[in-house]
């Protein structure tokens, strides 16, 4: 289906190709004046001086050849050449009509259906999920489930941190804690335990000990590395802890992701592609893409029209030891075997963008991935505590998510609790809900690039641009249909809409029409913000409706069941933005 814009648009194109004029000026725009008209096209100004004509004198005459068109309430056009539009009330109930038959409410689904992966997790095995992981996740998950709702085939890659130092440090920590293990005993030749000699809290203490000894230790920190290099080579000892590492790991890294409604179709670690470093090194080296420098194997990136000199991407350190750019080239490698994909999403730091930049240009210059596959970076800023730095604990440590989460949900508990007349477990059941979706959109109606303070206050806030005041809206408009059907035997459906007849029941319906355009602005740009924008938009105007009209003591029947109609439309659209947010709204609050 066409969005309202796109409707809007074809209307002016074909006036304007019968006046001889390029139709290509012919857009038609929401106004930045909604005081002064809806719609606009500002296509006259272009105009005036390809056709040496006035603005003005192009905008009358296209005005003067749609003056009889139904779809107008107003049509005008004013000094010095804009055409200013409102619609018809009949026209956008039409429109709302047809919306309401359509599939996702008209979402323009192209014929063409991308596979898409989006790498969005970056967890570090061995180390509990913490604030700087909520951004990436939930940044992540939006943008999967909002192409997904476009009919693409989304595959969402948690890309485990797996095979790194931490592994070899946490070796080295254990064998000085727990010498007499069998994995150290070199005499050993049986099979090692399944069950792992240390449980999740042991291991979260086990890796923090040993990145601090490491910084002082440089004893240490070798035999960290050795073990590192062992693990890497397939020792079987340490292979043996490795996968205990993995198993427990991997085991609360899923719980905590389930916890936040974050889910990865796949589970793939940098160690799943180290079988294919070696070669890649090699065909680089002997395809003359990369060269050796001070004894590391290295890439230059460097383009022409480059605004700056970007440094060479180093494939492998002098040393011997392949760095993330490498096992990054490596998973591409496999993506594009077992998957094939059209297009691939990165979703991390913005600090990393220089890692990304040499990444896909090796990418690029190597042809790993084909030429038509898509390769984008999402860089995000940071989440920060009311100073302006990095969100910290009280005592300056890092948060972990988990506390996060149950902070946020204290708070919005005691709001609920201060405020209704609520038995205990229905609050906090009510507050799971409510805080995860006031943590979530806090921090997606923020666009993705730039840094914003995390104010727990303002979260949880049942007023304003918040969480919480989304889905109160979605719950007041269940609580009147639901008022409506315990005391009618009519159901309500779309089909009841009819034209408005108040200002706030028009506003309403047309943000509603709207929501094509929207959602398709969404996806191109991969910014999950604009839906925040939108659904905060429409819950205002919702809630003016509901405010100025008396819905349920309305006492004609037809007009009563039009604005059920309205409402309802109003919560399912509602309903299907938040869930492409993962938010989910409760019946009650």
């Amino acid at each position: 289906m066409e969005s309202i814009l796109e409707v809007l648009t074809k209307k002016f194109e074909a006036v304007f190709e019968k006046a001889f004029y390029d139709k290509s000026y012919a857009t038609v725009g929401v106004s930045n004046r909604p005081d002064l008209c809806e719609f606009q096209c500002n296509g006259a100004m272009s105009l005036a001086k390809l056709y040496k004509k006035k603005p003005l004198d192009i905008a009358l005459e296209v005005v003067e050849k749609l003056k009889e068109d139904k779809a107008f309430s107003k049509l005008e056009a004013v000094p010095p050449g804009f055409i200013n539009m409102s619609l018809s009330d009949e026209f956008l109930s039409g429109y709302l009509q047809s919306m309401s038959k359509e599939e996702k409410f008209g979402i323009n689904i192209t014929d063409r259906k991308d596979k898409i992966i989006v790498d969005y997790g970056g967890a570090n095995i061995a180390k509990p999920l913490h604030v700087g992981h909520l951004r990436s996740a939930i940044i992540g998950e939006s943008i999967k489930r909002l192409g997904a709702y476009f009919g693409n085939e989304m595959i969402g890659d948690v890309h485990l941190g797996d095979w790194g130092l931490q592994m070899g440090l946490i070796i080295e920590q254990l064998k000085c804690d727990k010498p007499d293990l069998v994995y150290f005993d070199e005499n050993y030749n049986s099979q090692y335990p399944k069950e792992a000699p240390f449980s999740l809290e042991e291991l979260e203490e086990i890796y923090p000990k040993a990145s601090s000894r490491s910084k002082e230790d440089k004893e240490f920190r070798d035999k960290a590395q050795e073990n590192t290099l062992k693990l890497q080579s397939g020792y079987a000892p340490y292979i043996a802890i490795w996968e205990h590492i993995m198993r427990i790991s991997k085991a609360d890294l899923k719980k905590n992701y389930d916890n936040l409604d974050v889910h990865f179709e796949l589970w793939k670690g940098e160690s799943d592609v180290q079988k294919y470093i070696e070669d890649l090194c090699k065909d680089l080296e002997e395809r003359k893409i990369a060269y050796i420098s001070d004894g590391a194997l290295v890439v230059d990136i460097g383009e022409e029209g480059d605004t700056k000199e970007l440094p060479p991407c180093i494939i492998r350190k002098s040393d011997g030891a392949a760095l993330y750019a490498t096992s990054d080239l490596a998973t591409l490698i496999e993506r594009e075997m077992l998957y094939d994909p059209d297009a691939y999403i990165y979703v991390a730091d913005k600090r990393q963008e220089l890692h990304y930049t040499q990444f896909f240009r090796v990418a690029r210059k190597a042809n790993i991935v084909k030429p038509e596959h898509r390769l984008s970076f999402i860089g995000f800023g940071t989440m920060n505590g009311s100073d302006g730095k990095p969100f910290k604990t009280r005592d300056g440590g890092v948060m972990r998510l988990e506390h996060l989460i149950s902070l946020v949900n204290e708070a919005v508990y005691k709001k609920i609790k201060d405020n209704r007349d609520i038995e205990d477990e229905e609050a906090k059941n009510i507050a799971s809900t409510v805080g995860l979706a006031a943590l979530k959109y806090g921090d997606l109606s923020n666009q993705a690039a730039k840094d914003y303070v995390f104010d727990i206050d303002r979260f949880t806030s049942f007023e304003g641009n918040t969480g919480p005041y989304i889905l109160y809206t979605i719950v007041r408009i269940k609580s009147i249909l639901a008022k409506y059907e315990e005391s009618s035997d009519v159901k309500v459906d779309y089909s009841y809409l009819k034209p408005s007849i108040h200002e706030s029941e028009k506003a309403l319906g047309l943000e509603l029409s709207k929501f094509n355009y929207v959602l398709n602005n969404a996806w191109k740009e991969t910014a999950p913000h604009r839906i925040c924008q939108y659904i905060y938009s429409l819950s205002n105007l919702f809630n003016s409706f509901y405010h100025e009209v008396k819905i349920l003591s309305e006492e004609d029947k037809e007009r009563k069941l039009s604005y059920l109609a309205l409402i309802l439309l109003t919560k399912s659209v509602l309903e299907d933005c938040i869930d492409i947010l993962a938010i989910k709204a409760p019946e009650r609050m």
